[in-house]
């Protein structure tokens, strides 16, 4: 059997997994390439780097393979004054220089038992996120491990970020940045008390705020929410089985009989100041954005997220493959949930019926209301693919669909604002696409309000870029010069 082949199978299912295969096959080439050649034109204010982190195996997987088990790589496109440059680095991990120095994998994926594993604990991959933070671009893991620092123009992996020495937990993945402080909030959860965990770093770098959340058991959330003067917690019924996890597996559970919670924490606060608000049993991977409305003695939290249909995989198929194909297989829509922080009621209900997801606004308004939000539509595939990308008007309900083409497939895509914008969304949204008809992956750059229109430019990568998760936007004048 050949490296590719030995790579396809599921070793207990005897099946082909597609979550390595194709456009979601791993490369193993780690390149730098200037000048790169642009259909189109690439708008000389569109000056920034464009970054994005997915699942990227160093060696084939021990056992059955999860499309959450590569190690992570991250692809960056830079443009300046017109032209683009592409680079493409492993995020050089503990376990990642680990089995490369063995030569082999050490670490089996979350589908198999943690105890085979060293340190008896899933392989911590920093495949998930990437976050703009005190002038470094941070990696992050969706099961909440150490973030990893890398330089933003060369990729170099600087190594685990312990912020001045302060850190003194993991971090999960949707770490948020507020650019008009200067502050990184974050939460970390695991198995054992404290469940939850809530931090904040302040502009100089340096933990100011960690706070334990109290919950009666460990869940598994996904992603946090700020607003002005708040941060946003979950406390969603969705939780990993405890009689599995006691024996090394990692199964899902959802319990629809529980209600969903959510923890609201002054920025600064402590564990005395949370208000807990209560909501129907959901489960959601990604918060839009959440921001404050109304007067001061009726204040309301907004906060619009991703909401799922199925959050566990479906038992009426016949292997773990099958299983695992029906959770990646995602339906969630627009939805929106209100806080009124001078009764302690919750609203909710959804805005869009579009199945939707990997939201993202302008960064720089983060916490902040926002009317535009910019998000992914997942085809109706066995696999998790993006056909097009929708901009959302969070205002008034109405959507625009920009569609990729037959056979071509996107990433999550931020925006990126002019100099001086005039408004909220000018500027461009960029995502990286691959088109399976040509093998050929390029960025596409698309005016945000021009949205439908064809792209201004696209700009052709030199190397294919596996689908992935998630990216972020940097500007010019954030970088080091």
């Amino acid at each position: 059997m050949s490296f590719a082949q030995d790579m396809l199978v599921d070793e207990v299912a005897t099946e082909v997994n597609p979550y390595i295969l194709g456009s979601f096959g791993p490369i193993h080439t780690e390149v730098s390439a200037a000048d790169l050649t642009v259909i189109g034109e690439i708008p000389p204010d569109l000056n920034g780097v464009y970054y994005r982190n997915g699942p990227n195996s160093q060696f084939p997987p021990r056992g059955r393979y999860q499309w959450f088990d590569g190690d992570g790589m991250v692809h960056a496109v830079h443009f300046e004054d017109g032209k683009a440059s592409y680079r493409n680095r492993y995020v050089r991990t503990e376990a990642f220089r680990r089995e490369l120095a063995a030569g082999r994998p050490l670490w089996e994926g979350i589908r198999e038992n943690r105890g085979n594993n060293p340190g008896h604990w899933w392989k911590d991959t920093a495949n998930t996120d990437v976050v703009f933070f005190d002038n470094k671009l941070l990696s992050l893991w969706y099961l909440a491990g150490d973030p990893y620092a890398m330089d933003p123009l060369t990729l170099e992996t600087l190594g685990v970020e312990n912020f001045r020495e302060t850190r003194t937990c993991t971090l999960s993945a949707h770490a948020k940045v507020d650019e008009s402080t200067g502050e990184l909030f974050f939460f970390d959860y695991g198995p054992q008390p404290p469940y939850l965990r809530y931090g904040v770093v302040g502009p100089s770098g340096a933990v100011t705020r960690l706070v334990d959340i109290d919950l009666p058991g460990p869940r598994l959330p996904h992603d946090m929410a700020i607003t002005e003067n708040y941060s946003i917690l979950l406390d969603l019924p969705l939780v990993n089985d405890p009689a599995a996890f006691a024996v090394g597996r990692h199964k899902l559970v959802f319990h629809r009989d529980w209600v969903s919670r959510f923890a609201v924490i002054p920025r600064h606060g402590s564990a005395a100041d949370v208000r807990w608000f209560e909501a129907k049993p959901c489960y959601f991977y990604h918060v839009v954005n959440s921001w404050e409305e109304g007067p001061a003695d009726n204040r309301e939290i907004v906060m619009d997220i991703c909401r799922m249909e199925q959050p566990t995989p479906r038992q009426d198929v016949a292997t773990s493959l099958d299983k695992l194909l029906s959770l990646l297989h995602l339906e969630a829509h627009m939805y929106r949930y209100r806080f009124n922080l001078a009764t302690g009621a919750t609203t909710e209900g959804f805005l869009d019926d579009a199945n939707t997801e990997f939201p993202m606004v302008n960064l720089a308004m983060a916490g902040r209301k926002t009317r535009w939000s910019y998000n992914v539509r997942l085809a109706d595939t066995q696999v998790q693919v993006f056909d097009a990308l929708i901009k959302f008007d969070l205002e008034t309900g109405g959507r625009q669909v920009h569609e990729f083409g037959p056979g071509r497939f996107g990433s999550e895509a931020p925006f990126a604002a002019r100099p001086d914008p005039k408004a909220e969304d000018d500027g461009y949204v960029v995502s990286f696409v691959h088109d399976e008809n040509t093998g050929r992956s390029e960025v596409v750059i698309l005016d945000a309000q021009d949205f439908t229109a064809p792209p201004i430019g696209r700009v052709i990568l030199p190397q294919r870029v596996p689908l992935g998760f998630h990216g972020t936007w940097a500007r010019r004048d954030q970088l080091p010069r």
